[in-house]
């Protein structure tokens, strides 16, 4: 296809529909639309912002439209195609996570419901840092509310046929914002201070997502994250799963996931740490996927 749309294969486990219905579910979402059967994001790329439209009128494969800013040269193509194969996580072979689910009696039902659902992922690392920062400790509405507040005081924007595409800003782009002013979006000081120190790190070169990968064992991934005032498990988990790939990260104290498993079981309240890791043993290797499975029963 030309600069202006192509298309990405997809593997055979894949579904478009559920995936969508992921990205569907909260309207409170200000980093891409959802218009029909298709996803529509504004992309940087080469340099620049591009608008881009997803759709899938057939499962194998993404139908990528170019709505502004097009052609895309052969570099940018391969940079929004290389972006759109992560956001989908299309690179994984999940045949063996879903082998295990088939023989497992708790998670068999959920997987059968969202057949073809992959982890949505968030390639770029400081927006995943940002994101999971922002949701410790609060319900997820609220963790929109602020996302959306941060993503319109300084990330760019793009006006199209009259509705405005954003990006989450750039590392040097919320390094300008003071404690005060991100405090006036109801960030607490802390969480104000953890995304400013990241956005420092980035900035300097002292922290990366090439860098993290390069170091190969997830465990130095989290001991490396966890170096960061600000960052504990829960959020080391969550962007191993959602930034890095890891499909072993296991968020294990999430609120969310507890609820699930307690509607799943049928339990009267939620599951201690010890049940838990005793459940995901069935799923070792896959605790990413099984959590984030459990967390899609949730809405």
């Amino acid at each position: 296809m030309s600069g202006s749309s192509f298309e990405i294969k997809t593997p055979e486990l894949f579904r478009f529909a559920p995936c969508l219905d992921y990205f569907a579910r909260s309207t409170q979402e200000c980093l891409y639309e959802i218009q029909g059967d298709s996803i529509q994001k504004l992309l940087h790329v080469g340099g620049r912002h591009v608008l881009v439209s997803i759709q899938s009128p057939q499962d194998h494969a993404l139908e990528v439209k170019v709505l502004t800013g097009g052609p895309l040269t052969t570099e940018e193509q391969e940079e929004a195609h290389t972006y759109i194969r992560e956001w989908f996580d299309l690179e994984r072979d999940i045949l063996p996570f879903y082998y295990l689910a088939g023989k497992d009696e708790n998670l068999k039902g959920v997987v059968q419901r969202f057949y073809g659902l992959r982890i949505i992922r968030i390639p770029d690392l400081f927006e995943a840092l940002c994101w999971a920062v922002l949701g410790q400790q609060v319900n997820l509405s609220f963790a929109y509310t602020m996302k959306r507040r941060v993503t319109e005081a300084f990330g760019d924007s793009l006006e199209w046929e009259g509705r405005i595409f954003r990006c989450f800003p750039a590392p040097e782009q919320l390094l300008t914002a003071s404690l005060e002013e991100l405090a006036s979006m109801k960030l607490s000081r802390m969480k104000s201070a953890t995304i400013l120190e990241i956005a420092r790190m980035m900035v300097e070169g002292e922290l990366s997502r090439e860098g993290l990968l390069a170091m190969g064992e997830m465990d130095l991934v989290e001991k490396r994250l966890l170096a960061i005032r600000g960052i504990g498990p829960w959020t080391a988990h969550y962007v191993r799963m959602r930034c890095l790939g890891d499909q072993s990260a296991f968020p294990i104290g999430d609120a969310g996931l507890h609820n699930a498993v307690r509607e799943l079981l049928g339990l009267s309240q939620k599951p201690s740490a010890a049940e838990l890791r005793h459940l995901f043993s069935a799923w070792k290797g896959w605790e990413a996927y099984a959590t984030f499975y459990l967390w899609r029963t949730l809405y």
